[in-house]
């Protein structure tokens, strides 16, 4: 019986550790009619523990007879409660795998004085303007900072009694589902692994000008913490987290998500659903809860935030990451469910996230999308503050109106049918808190949100092996939805690897969204089942005309698409706001290209389908006046050798291969003098960044990188590497150096000498020893007297004695 035991609680861990969803819980989720009494009461007859309400009818309850974890659900438990006559439903809960996604691995002068907090000067995202940052100072100035709006941290914990934080903190948004109490305090432990939320906490509200620690992005904003990721995440206490206090709090910011690997295909049951639906519906009093969320750290596993059911979701606004020079980082997820991006941590060497820490501390080094997401909602919450009024769509169309692509580098900068820019890596661009605060304050609630649904005809679809599969859908009408929102393709397909699978969707209007890309790691057989991979890329255009769909299968087997339908999101009029005020309106676009293998564009219309309702023919046409879309080409962009443009300004975006990016000055066969090649984190192209201003050429962006000088400097060595020094001051630099390395010399010698001093003493006394332990013995008599006895060795003469 004890072998059994143990064998047992082998199994649970090893299923705790590859894949914890498998896992059954001693908790039950139970839809009960009659109210909170009525299911304390069921509770009570049953052996429950009453945990408290998820939403709607649905209670969350603890059996104390039930071991915590288990391979197998427990039936007669179950049994006995779905039998009351009061209990509809009820769930064994079981855990899920959910990973936190951080890593282990012109503007008013006196704000920059007003300031002063610890580490203000380092918090480069702020604070460094030149369009480098999130722009928020701005939104500052103009008395915007978060105040009267609410935000919470749905993580493992808040050190509420932060000493940057306390004054912010906001009980009414806080909760420790895991241990249910009111007291959100993170647990202890040696590695403080529990500090995720306390760090995400301080990037939205720590207090600004105590000259303690960090600021927040609204440091007037309450922030409060839910503390759901230290136990057993299931269904149930995700959905209560979600919902928590819908009509207090504001904004629900999550940093973590299904695991990261590039394998996994997860998102919320169907009670975390449900809190999604009744956040969006009912929340903030009919305007709906923002759910701002991290769209993901697996770029090293190839992972695809379109997989992640979270980040994949119309109700969230899905957030990415971009370094300190603007570029991909190397663990971003490239989806087309991502909205926008905010600064993050990057390359080693490239600078992080300052926030709060626990024990009181601060920290610096606040990593992944974990730290991308907070920075969003508390710009939201700046945006909030300037209109109260703002639904949870409303806050989605200002982020895509004002999201900038300026200083982002990447490859896949495309122009969708409306003018906007828009890219699988960082969305519509970096966030602009200042741009949102403006907008929001003459933004005019969007029209209502319909739902049109298309289902395909095709069915049984074979796709071989090392080919693809194109499928063309038709949208004649969609009632209610003329200018889209989100798009969504719900799939099912059987796949012998998974991950072998790539999938597209081009609209009429020529913009092509990657729904899923090639993920290595992913060897399942599940394929997927009505999985709706969603797309913003579209964001504007009509759903009218041809839809293509493109199943790639890259592998050795041969696949089958079951079926697939479109699911369309939007309005049936257009988002009106003032023209004259608009600056963010979209342009039509200057370009909107592939570039071929000859280096030529290609022509969209070459795969267009020739039938009635063609996007290039006919009736068509006259939906390019008010609604332009994609342009040819002209003479001088085919010149060109960038292969995109930004909309309205013309500047280049992205070049063609072989050419370097060079900010303003567009592309280069290769990096000027004063900078130096960065390549992306695919190895796919490369960027011109500066280099440090001592240097006049270099190989990267520290002072010790340098390669050759200005005239008025010299080249020196140093130990960790070559810089350059002023003329006037280099014999100083010499001197130290000399300085330095005799002093080394010397040092050793003299250490030697002591060395050699030391043993020759040692050598002497040990001798001396040695000699008189050879020809004297000495012996105590009982009387006290002391004879000396000299005996002759080997031969040697006697000494006389001497009484």
């Amino acid at each position: 019986m004890c072998t059994r035991r143990i064998l047992g609680l082998a199994v649970v861990a090893l299923l705790t550790l590859g894949g914890r969803a498998r896992a059954y819980t001693n908790q039950w989720a139970a839809h009960i009619e009659g109210g909170e009494e009525v299911a304390k009461q069921v509770a009570e007859d049953y052996g429950f523990r009453y945990l408290g309400k998820i939403n709607d009818d649905w209670y969350h309850m603890e059996h104390r007879s039930v071991e915590k974890r288990s391979t197998e659900p427990h039936l007669e438990v179950h049994q006995r409660l779905i039998k009351d006559s009061r209990v509809r439903r009820a769930e064994q809960q079981r855990a899920k795998s959910r990973t936190k996604r951080d890593l282990i691995v012109k503007r008013p002068s006196n704000i920059l004085t007003m300031l002063n907090d610890e580490r203000w000067p380092q918090m480069w995202y702020l604070n460094r303007g030149k369009g480098l940052d999130m722009n928020v100072q701005g939104a500052w100035a103009e008395g915007i900072t978060g105040s009267g709006v609410v935000v919470t941290i749905l993580d493992d914990g808040l050190e509420k009694d932060h000493p940057d934080l306390y004054k912010n903190y906001d009980p009414q948004a806080s909760y420790d589902v895991n241990s249910h109490d009111e007291d959100p305090m993170p647990r202890y432990d040696l590695v403080d692994s529990n500090r995720h939320g306390t760090r995400c906490a301080g990037e939205v509200a720590a207090t600004a000008n105590n000259s303690i620690c960090a600021v927040g992005v609204a440091f007037g904003a309450g922030v409060g913490g839910v503390r759901m990721l230290d136990g057993d995440v299931t269904d149930a206490v995700e959905a209560r987290s979600l919902s928590l206090n819908p009509q207090h709090i504001d904004i629900y910011s999550a940093s973590w998500g299904p695991d990261d690997d590039g394998k996994t295909v997860d998102g919320p049951g169907e009670l975390a659903t449900r809190a999604f639906i009744e956040g969006i519906t009912k929340g903030r009093n009919g305007k709906g809860s923002i759910f701002v969320w991290a769209s993901g750290n697996g770029g090293r596993d190839h992972d695809n935030c379109n997989c992640d059911g979270y980040t994949n979701s119309i109700w969230t606004l899905s957030i990415s990451s971009a370094t300190e020079n603007g570029l991909v980082p190397w663990y971003s997820e490239a989806c087309s469910s991502t909205l926008a991006t905010t600064y993050s941590s990057g390359a080693t060497g490239e600078k992080q996230v300052v926030t709060t820490d626990l024990h009181h501390h601060c920290t610096s080094s606040h990593t992944g999308t974990s730290a991308s997401a907070p920075l969003a909602a508390g710009i939201c919450a700046l945006a909030l503050e300037a209109n109260k009024d703002l639904t949870w769509r409303d806050m989605q169309h200002i982020v895509v109106r004002t999201a900038k692509p300026a200083n982002l580098q990447a490859l896949d900068w495309v122009v969708n049918g409306v003018g906007r820019n828009v890219s699988h890596s960082f969305g519509y661009g970096l966030m602009d808190a200042t741009a949102m605060v403006r907008l929001a304050k003459r933004w005019r609630t969007v029209p209502e949100q319909h739902r049109c649904e298309v289902s395909a005809p095709h069915s049984g679809r074979s796709i071989p092996p090392k080919s693809q599969l194109s499928l063309d859908l038709h949208v004649k009408e969609c009632s209610g939805v003329n200018f889209l929102e989100h798009v969504q393709a719900k799939v099912s397909l059987m796949a012998t690897r998974r991950g072998d699978l790539q999938i597209q969707l081009t609209s009429p209007q020529g913009t092509k969204s990657t729904l899923l890309a090639k993920r290595p790691h992913d060897v399942s057989k599940a394929g997927f089942s009505q999985w709706p991979f969603m797309s913003v890329h579209t964001w504007g255009e009509r759903p009218h005309g041809t839809w293509r769909l493109e199943i790639h299968n890259e592998g050795r087997y041969l696949d089958t698409l079951e079926d697939w339908k479109l699911v369309f999101f939007g309005t049936e009029t257009s988002v009106e706001i003032d023209d004259e005020l608009d600056k963010d309106k979209p342009q039509p676009p200057v370009i909107h290209q592939e570039t071929a293998q000859d280096n030529t564009a290609l022509d969209p219309r070459q795969n267009a389908v020739d039938t009635e309702g063609d996007p290039w023919t006919g009736s068509q046409q006259m939906d390019r006046v008010s609604h332009p879309e994609v342009q040819r080409p002209t003479t001088e962009n085919q010149r060109s050798n960038c292969a995109a443009f930004e909309a309205g300004s013309g500047r280049c975006l992205v070049c063609k291969p072989n050419w370097y990016h060079n900010g303003d000055e567009g592309c280069s066969r290769e990096c000027p003098s004063g900078t130096y090649a960065v390549w992306d984190h695919d190895k796919t192209g490369a960027f011109c960044v500066e280099c440090h201003y001592s240097c006049q050429t270099c190989r990267g962006s520290s002072d010790v990188d340098c390669v050759a000088c200005h005239e008025d400097s010299v080249l020196i060595s140093s130990g960790n590497g070559t810089r350059c020094v002023l003329i006037n001051l280099s014999w100083k630099m010499q001197s130290t150096v000399w300085y330095y390395r005799m002093t080394v010399f010397f040092t050793i010698n003299i250490f030697l000498m002591i060395v050699l001093i030391v043993c020759s003493l040692v050598r002497l006394y040990l001798r001396r020893r040695q000699h008189t332990h050879e020809y004297s013995q000495v012996s105590y008599t009982g009387n006290g007297e002391v004879h000396a006895d000299v005996e002759r060795l080997r031969g040697n003469t006697c000494v006389s004695d001497s009484e």
